[in-house]
């Protein structure tokens, strides 16, 4: 099993390559959680992400014979962007199997950091057996994204910063897709201090860690759905279960929607972005998913930052309604002059802000003397929104919540 050892082996390998990122105390989450809250900013690593950790690892141990060879491997984009930099500066060809759905901006990042890259599968299994047969194919070697010890080392270099930047911490939350970065940050805390807690966290719709321990055995989920694309794995790794199983003290599950508003706390309070796979260790603690002690002192490592800009926006839009920031409604209203004046009166005397409204004069659904009105809202609030529609109702308007 990975220990120690081949953790501080591989923080040399990796230092010319790999930044030692941030670790920043939060007064906001702090304060939101009544605990004492310092994050890992893995999201200013080279290429957006942890990965290039442990992708430099694993190239660097390869023999000459090996590296001549080149590299294969399959990625959703983040371990992706770590293996081509990582070949590149070192000389050695990289191929890269990333699914058909991957975010345009890592699948362009991972080309202008050399490697070829191919897009085949709906995910990272179905382009995880495209590479293992180019790695038959072509005579390459297979870097694996987590189940593989050098890059659970590599991964691991982050538990070794954690300790030093912060050696009175409690608890270090870290995702978990596939497992090696867990596994790493867990041998580097575990082996030097038994007693610090390392929180595993996954999507709700890639949890198959957690099914995994709470069954006894690896699980396989045919289908994985979440907007934590970097997390979107359907089964974890043989070696990286039995590291879990042994050194992680619990992995819990967090909803797309807990991972949203995480992610726009995260940007709008801290002025950081990340994307979803980085949202899900503070989306744990935001939503209570384990239980903590009031001052404790809690490390959520943050860890990428490459998210899509149209898959950003959407995000936002969710995290906006998740916390009653953002309402769509639709109403029907009397065809006659005036009425649509008097419902934005009753919006401005709500103090809530209209973005857009859509006036249908043409809809089957209703009368042929009524009109349609959709219309997007700003709001401050669940409490606001209650009391909105609230009042709306009350006034007679028939009040359909949309968003």
């Amino acid at each position: 099993m990975l220990d120690l050892a081949d953790v501080y082996a591989a923080r040399e390998r990796v230092a010319e390559t790999a930044r030692h990122t941030p670790l920043e105390y939060s007064h906001t989450f702090s304060r939101m959680t009544n605990a004492d809250v310092h994050l890992k900013l893995e999201n200013f690593q080279r290429t957006g992400s942890f990965k290039v950790r442990g992708a430099t690892n694993r190239i660097m141990t390869l023999s000459e014979e090996e590296k001549a060879a080149g590299v294969v491997t399959a990625s959703a984009g983040n371990h992706a962007q770590g293996v081509a930099l990582a070949a590149t500066r070192v000389g050695v060809d990289a191929t890269i199997v990333m699914p058909e759905h991957a975010p345009i901006s890592k699948l362009k990042a991972t080309q202008e950091y050399g490697a070829e890259v191919i897009l085949h599968g709906a995910d990272y299994d179905a382009a995880a057996e495209r590479a293992h047969e180019i790695e038959r194919e072509e005579g390459r070697i297979y870097v694996h994204a987590f189940d593989d010890p050098m890059v659970m080392a590599g991964q691991g270099t982050i538990g070794l910063e954690i300790l030093e930047d912060c050696p009175d911490v409690d608890t270090v939350i870290v995702p978990i897709g596939g497992g090696g970065l867990v596994s790493g940050i867990a041998t580097a805390i575990k082996e030097q201090h038994p007693d610090v807690r390392v929180i595993g966290v996954q999507a709700e719709g890639a949890a198959s860690a957690a099914d995994s321990l709470r069954k006894g055995s690896i699980q396989e989920w045919e289908h994985v759905d979440t907007i934590a694309d970097g997390i979107a794995v359907g089964r974890i790794g043989d070696l990286t279960f039995e590291v879990i199983r042994e050194r992680v003290d619990d992995v819990v599950a967090v909803s797309d929607s807990e991972i949203a508003i995480a992610l726009t706390a995260l940007l709008e309070r801290s002025k950081t972005l990340v994307e979803g796979a980085g949202a899900v260790p503070l989306a744990a603690l935001l939503s209570d998913a384990f239980e903590y002690e009031e001052d404790e002192t809690i490390v959520p490592a943050l860890c990428g930052g490459n998210i899509d800009l149209n898959t950003l926006t959407t995000v936002i839009m969710r995290g906006l309604v998740e916390t009653g920031r953002y309402l769509k409604i639709r109403t029907v209203l009397k065809d006659r002059p005036g009425a649509l004046r008097q419902l934005i009166d009753v919006i401005a005397e709500n103090r809530a802000n209209i973005y857009a409204i859509q006036h249908d004069r043409t809809s089957r659904d209703i009368a042929m003397n009524a009109a349609e009105v959709v219309i997007d809202l700003e709001t401050r609030g669940h409490d606001h929104v209650e009391g909105l529609v609230a009042d709306m109702r009350a006034r007679e308007y028939e009040v359909e919540i949309l968003v």
